[in-house]
């Protein structure tokens, strides 16, 4: 018998990191979709939205709220609950309220280190509402801040609950070593797309807030208009390329959370990477929402209308998925008028953003029930508002 061996064929780093990097899928499904002459204009118009009406309001806001909080000091929760274990859970439930989950990742560190109490854990993953937080306040800043008033309200009640029944060190880990920040360089990706953010952002602001006034610059110009389509949807395909190719994007986690905090640590890098991530999950949820509503014919908008008594639940059943991405696109469906407040808000309370991913890996059990915890004030919050009206 003659066996015929074949040579290994060897791809370099950069090719395999093109071929297992998942994020990659959606730049390349929008290139598609604008080779594809039928989808051409709808997937223009699509990003165009998702860019100005989206991610420059987010980059705003995450400008100011990041260079905000530079100027608070960080407290122990340890501290705080020897002097009142209340005082502790509120201000656990404050840190997930914030916008991000940057305070929720905080509470969730010190709880394995012994200084946060399990109803702490609870309160700040009921209260927090992750990077979706910052689309919903850019988008529609009233419902927003109800959002964290709720959020911090029912973490609160919920935190002094758990801690009423369990014992502070209730499912607590073992003492590890995790560090409280990952820090990795900056992709060339993002140091280009932020030479050009610099330069557009004011000019861009002013053109979102003209569209956000309802300004009609086709009557100024059609050719006009169209070129500010067709940058918008220029910006948009950047930052989602942008946000691709700073992540291996091999995991469900590398897919779903955000990036990595870079070294040296940059409030303006942290603005880029946050808003890359967020426009590539809104375009993602538009672009999905279209092809439906094309290819599938699907009414999404008559769909949770017909069935709105299952969108609070739908909602909170999203929520258990780890990361930000999902809950975007819930928020997404929200501000395009498709789900009502109340699927909206137990959405809110049921996810835990990117926060849930260290809780996983240091203390799974207790990210397990603390998970299961946050749906129950989730489905009462949620049906209460639907029963409501909202």
């Amino acid at each position: 018998m003659f066996s015929l061996s074949l040579p290994k064929i060897s791809f370099p780093a950069s090719t395999h990191f093109i071929i297992n990097n998942k994020r990659l899928l959606l730049p390349l499904l929008l290139l598609c979709c604008l080779a594809y002459a039928p989808l051409r204009a709808m997937t223009l118009t699509a990003m165009s939205d998702a860019f100005f009406q989206v991610s420059i309001f987010v980059a705003a806001t995450l400008f100011i709220y990041y260079y905000a909080i530079d100027r608070l000091p960080h407290l122990e929760l340890g501290y705080l609950s020897q002097k009142s274990p209340l005082l502790e859970i509120s201000f656990a439930s404050l840190l997930g309220a914030l916008p991000g989950c940057g305070g929720a990742i905080i509470v969730v560190t010190q709880f394995t280190k012994g200084q946060a109490s399990f109803g702490s854990i609870v309160a700040v993953l009921t209260a927090t509402m992750g990077d979706a937080a910052f689309l919903l306040l850019a988008t529609k800043p009233l419902e927003g801040l109800l959002i964290m008033i709720i959020g911090l309200s029912v973490g609160i009640i919920s935190g002094s609950l758990v801690n009423a029944f369990h014992k502070q060190d209730y499912l607590r880990p073992a003492k590890n070593d995790y560090a409280d920040e990952c820090l990795n360089q900056p992709s060339k990706a993002i140091i280009v797309s932020k030479s050009i953010w610099q330069i557009i952002m004011m000019p861009s602001l002013i053109v979102a807030i003209m569209i956000a006034f309802n300004t009609d610059f086709s009557a100024f110009d059609a050719l006009l208009a169209e070129s500010i389509t067709l940058f918008g949807a220029i910006m948009a395909l950047l930052a989602v390329t942008t946000w691709a190719l700073s992540s291996k994007g091999q995991s469900y986690q590398q897919v779903t959370s955000e990036e990595e905090t870079i070294t040296p640590p940059s409030k303006l890098y942290k603005v880029l990477q946050d808003t890359h991530f967020v426009t590539a999950w809104v375009v993602a949820s538009f672009m999905l929402f279209e092809l439906l509503v094309t290819f599938a014919g699907v009414d999404l908008k008559a769909w949770f209308t017909h069935y709105a008594y299952l969108a609070p639940l739908i909602a909170v059943l999203i929520g258990f998925l780890p990361g930000c991405g999902p809950q975007i696109v819930v928020t997404t469906l929200y501000i395009q008028g498709i789900i009502p407040f109340s699927a909206l808000a137990a959405n809110a309370i049921s996810n835990d953003g990117d926060a849930l991913f260290p809780a996983i890996a240091m203390a799974p059990r207790a990210a397990f029930v603390a998970t299961i915890y946050s749906a129950i004030p989730a489905l009462l919050v949620g049906y209460g508002l639907y029963f409501f009206g909202l």
